[in-house]
């Protein structure tokens, strides 16, 4: 059955072009730019946005700056800011239902995603740096002789945020939620195919009470508004998540204004099976953990390196599960995997499927294109399983789609070197009942993150990042809270 849509979400879409939030207005373009987004389930456009580009991002940049040294955001006392983000939590909440049908219709995702992890995780990050934020220390003496010495933690300023489309709402919460909480300001550039979530957040940001200027957003594309945010001079920290090609752009422009960055970039996730582990409950999770949002999860399983003792029941009871996989529009509660987010991103997952079995790859699974039937202007494909030599370029390159990598091996060594053969290192898992040897195992993969018996594990406190070509700097830890406060150290000699 289809979901019907929220009224509110029906009459914010009404009104277009959707303006840009800068300095607490709602604002065009300043050359009067638009850019269009589409519905991925059914192909049809969904709402035309303002596309800003330098001349926005100025404006924004000096807004932010402006609410940092005058609005009273940085020297407001902790337990202040945190009453406010609460607030601003609390209204998350209580719109949970509109920003999830935005989501869902902008990115193509099962509503049941964003209604029950997207959007109350946004909600739990933003009170969870703001708790965190009034229990931190921000003066530390230091014992030195023959000084009087300490040092104190200061917000840096105008803080810059590049997200992807994939999820839009959850990564604002991830990115700014630790950034406000200490006291600096804020510039969003949303991707350019998902911004209607990101836009409907800001006007819960006027409703509770966040100065003007704190928190803006310019929509547009990434080679011009987000280039032209990358490279401003005004800002004073940078993070970006999108692919490693872009990162790479990013950083460099950042480094000519020597401004820190975050990058949360790609990855090439290895699932590591050995041979003591239930079949059909370790295929159940890996083909969730795969099929989750259409596979456009950068930190998901897509190598499947399964013990040789179980790699033909594992990879049956996976085939049987992914052939049974329901394919829709993610407003039908039936739907257990939607669109890809473009048409651009079906031709990438498409195309790997064409260049890995040129290359050599034998597919367990075909997948391909998938239609839908009233919806077949949609992005849609099926999940694929390959296998076959390991210099194949959907074993090593990130697809972004439903498309796992499945070889077997034969002992724990071998294992861990197929795991870490990527030049990746993002996320991986491991699968055992002996946990001293999952424990091991985790240990030898290199990656930011290991999870034993699950993948895509995720709580508040538990850092998440990433190494090599999969970035650097990380979120949800209390690490991250400290990254957005500048340390200063104070001396006097006595």
């Amino acid at each position: 059955m289809m979901q019907p849509i929220h009224p509110e979400v029906t009459k914010f879409l009404a009104t277009q072009p959707l303006k840009m939030f800068i300095g607490g207005e709602w604002t065009d373009a300043a050359s009067g730019a638009t850019l269009e987004t589409r519905d991925p389930g059914s192909g049809k456009p969904l709402a035309t946005v303002a596309a800003g580009d330098q001349a926005d991002i100025d404006r924004a940049v000096a807004a932010a700056d402006r609410a940092f040294r005058q609005s009273g955001w940085a020297t407001l006392p902790a337990n202040d800011r945190a009453v406010m983000l609460h607030r601003l939590a609390d209204l998350v909440d209580r719109h949970r239902e509109i920003l999830a049908q935005l989501e869902a219709l902008d990115v193509g995702k099962p509503l049941s995603n964003p209604l029950n992890f997207d959007v109350p995780n946004l909600a739990q990050t933003l009170r969870w740096y703001a708790d965190l934020s009034v229990h931190t220390r921000r003066r530390e003496p230091i014992a030195v002789s023959g000084f009087e010495a300490r040092q104190v933690r200061q917000p840096w300023g105008v803080c810059a945020f590049i997200f992807p489309w994939n999820f839009p709402l959850l990564l604002v919460g991830w990115g700014i939620g630790p950034a406000l909480a200490a006291g600096n300001t804020v510039v969003i550039k949303p991707a350019e195919d998902t911004p209607l979530s990101t836009l409907y957040f800001c006007k819960l940001v006027e409703e509770a009470g966040v100065p003007q200027g704190v928190i803006n957003v310019v929509t547009g594309y990434g080679e011009t508004a987000g280039a032209a945010l990358a490279r401003h001079p005004g800002i004073r920290r940078m993070s970006f998540t999108g692919s490693p090609e872009v990162g790479r752009l990013v950083a460099e422009a950042c480094g000519r204004n020597l401004v820190p960055v975050k990058l949360e970039l790609g990855g090439k996730g290895a699932a590591v099976v050995f041979d003591d582990v239930d079949v059909e409950a370790t295929a159940q999770a890996l083909v969730a953990a795969l099929t989750l949002n259409a596979g456009q999860v950068c930190c998901t399983a897509t190598r499947w390196i399964i013990h040789q003792k179980l790699f033909e029941p594992l990879v049956n009871k996976a085939t049987q599960l992914l052939q049974s996989i329901r394919i829709g529009h993610g407003f039908d509660d039936q739907t257990q995997m939607g669109p890809l987010v473009s048409e651009k991103q079906r031709r990438r997952v498409l195309g790997y499927l064409d260049r890995g079995q040129h290359q050599g790859a034998r597919p367990l699974l075909a997948g391909g294109p998938a239609t839908v039937p009233g919806y077949e202007g949609g992005f849609y494909v099926k999940p694929a399983l390959l296998t076959g030599p390991t210099d194949n370029v959907c074993w090593h390159e990130e697809i972004f789609g439903p498309v796992a990598y499945v070889v077997a091996f034969r002992d724990e060594a071998e294992a861990i070197d197929l795991a870490n053969r990527t030049a990746y290192g993002l996320a991986n898992s491991v699968w055992s009942r002996d946990l001293a040897r999952a424990n091991r195992v985790a240990e030898a993969m290199v990656a930011g993150n290991s999870w034993i018996n699950g993948h895509n594990l995720f709580a508040h406190g538990v850092p998440y990042g990433g190494c090599n070509l999969s970035g650097c700097g990380g979120v949800l830890g209390a690490d991250t809270f400290l990254d957005y406060l500048r340390p200063q150290s104070i001396v006097r000699p006595i």
